[in-house]
């Protein structure tokens, strides 16, 4: 194993080189936290050769958190329990918002968890970032980048708006070539994940928006970068509903890439939208409302659910394979419409 290869990015042809030579699978694990800027040094793409795999944070059922009792596997098979109870409150949910999946974090004081985090984001801005590229950058704009980007979180926000807020929050101005080198630098080093668009075949013929719904790689970043902790957010119910939003659609992100599929987002020029749709290879598909706790939210992301299912051409695509709400409720169940309400806590792979 060869640990932060980007560094030394010449290696990777030497390593095809010895594939190439070696009759087994397996022979060499590459880990780095960001992919190399300057890639001169290598002259093989690795096709064929070498697989790329996305380690992100840990979801809450690999930490633990989660009674695992509904399994998306399970979901997209027909095949669900009767019902289940979570035993995660809406304080609980806060603390492992703030907390995030990162394996150090996982089993300690509570204290201990949340530093961790923000220690993260220190080092992120003080560290990860210059030593990227080289490049000198204005710390005072880097943070202020991100808090914007947290505030804008769950959101469709166009680079624009982003420079807009900037200035609103904290009188920093920033040049759009500015800030997208920030963007892709902070998508380098696997630290903003957004949800690309989902384009299915509808009956009518309304045009599907393609903006990229923003996220972290971990909710736990936008708190760190906002200066909030678990207390903050029961207090402020709106900001929670956005990332625990994001706490959700990491989580589903790794269910999703251990079973072949991945997560999108759906919205039309219209403005309806559904939070989550995850679409596996072999063509099925499920989506997803994410709600706290509310139940007239939860309401209102059923019907959302239903007219999704109802627009969709089944003579060109599959139907879906289940619709379900996820919050951070205490029961999970399936309505009389078909329609799952799922807490969070109760998620598998």
């Amino acid at each position: 194993m060869i640990d932060e290869w980007q560094i030394i990015p010449f290696i990777w042809d030497s390593i095809r080189f010895e594939v190439d030579h070696r009759d087994a699978f397996g022979q060499f694990i590459l880990t780095g936290s960001a992919t190399p800027v300057d890639k001169k040094d290598i002259e093989h793409s690795g096709t064929g050769r070498i697989t790329s795999i996305t380690m992100r944070p840990m979801s809450l059922s690999e930490s633990l958190d989660s009674n695992n009792s509904y399994s998306l596997i399970d979901l997209f098979g027909g095949r669900y329990p009767n019902g289940s109870k979570c035993d995660l409150a809406l304080t609980d949910y806060a603390f492992l918002t703030c907390r995030g999946g990162w394996p150090k974090s996982v089993g300690q004081e509570k204290e201990v968890a949340l530093s961790i985090p923000k220690n993260y984001f220190d080092s992120l801005i003080n560290e990860d970032l210059p030593r990227l590229d080289g490049i000198q950058r204005d710390i005072g704009k880097i943070k202020a980048t991100i808090k914007s980007y947290a505030r804008n979180i769950a959101s469709q926000c166009t680079v624009c708006a982003i420079i807009k807020d900037i200035y609103q929050n904290d009188r920093k101005t920033i040049s759009d070539i500015t800030i997208n080198s920030y963007l892709n630098g902070l998508r380098n080093i696997f630290v903003i994940d957004d949800v690309q668009a989902w384009n299915p075949n509808l009956r009518s013929k309304v045009a599907i928006r393609t903006s990229p719904t923003r996220y972290f790689v971990d909710p736990s970043i936008a708190c760190s970068a906002l200066g909030i902790g678990p207390n903050d957010l029961i207090n402020d119910l709106k900001t929670f509903g956005f990332l625990f939003e994001s706490l959700a659609i990491r989580d589903l992100k790794i269910y999703a890439e251990a079973n072949d599929g991945d997560v999108y987002h759906y919205r039309d020029k219209n403005g309806f939208e559904v939070d989550a749709i995850v679409h596996l290879r072999n063509g099925q598909w499920g989506a997803f409302e994410i709600k706290l706790a509310d139940s007239d939210r939860i309401d209102e992301g059923v019907k959302n659910l239903l007219k999704l299912a109802s627009n969709i051409d089944e003579q060109k695509m599959k139907k879906p394979s289940f619709l379900a709400v996820i919050t951070a409720t205490n029961y999970a169940y399936k309505r009389d419409d078909g329609v799952f309400v799922i807490p969070l806590g109760c998620l598998k792979a």
